[in-house]
């Protein structure tokens, strides 16, 4: 499948709230992420974030290697082929982490699909400089 025919995208929030039943995003992660028939696209360095979250849980962490197995989550290794484009985004937005960089450039390559994400800051991230990018995110109260 190439890169550009994804329709969703997905941040490591959604990833941690989907398998760690007492996450606060437990409850729309799964709602969100149980109805979609097709295979996620992500990042080498969310997984790794959603990873390093996961760590004590490990029933919860071995779910991701198998989601990637079965073709389910697929990952896209940006920082290892878009590193200047990350180092301009990190450059750019002070509050903004390595692993947020990669999903927007993921965004840029896959300008169709949207970022499935509980993180707020993706309302300000611009992708190709000054677009939106298209986010499925809960209501806040």
């Amino acid at each position: 499948m190439k890169v550009s025919a994804f329709s969703y995208l997905v941040d490591a929030g959604p990833l941690i709230g989907f398998l760690d039943g007492d996450d606060q995003w437990h409850e729309w992660s799964t709602q969100t992420l149980e109805v979609l028939d097709e295979p996620l696209a992500t990042t080498e360095t969310a997984v790794a974030e959603a990873c390093h979250c996961l760590r004590n849980q490990r029933a919860a962490l071995v779910v991701i290697p198998r989601l990637i197995a079965e073709g389910r989550l697929v990952l896209v290794p940006v920082l290892a082929e878009h590193p200047r484009r990350v180092e301009e985004l990190l450059a750019k937005y002070e509050r903004m982490d390595t692993g947020d960089a990669t999903l927007v450039v993921l965004s840029e390559l896959c300008p169709r699909a949207r970022l499935i994400t509980v993180d707020e800051d993706f309302r300000r991230y611009r992708r190709f400089r000054n677009q939106a990018i298209p986010v499925i995110m809960p209501e806040r109260a």
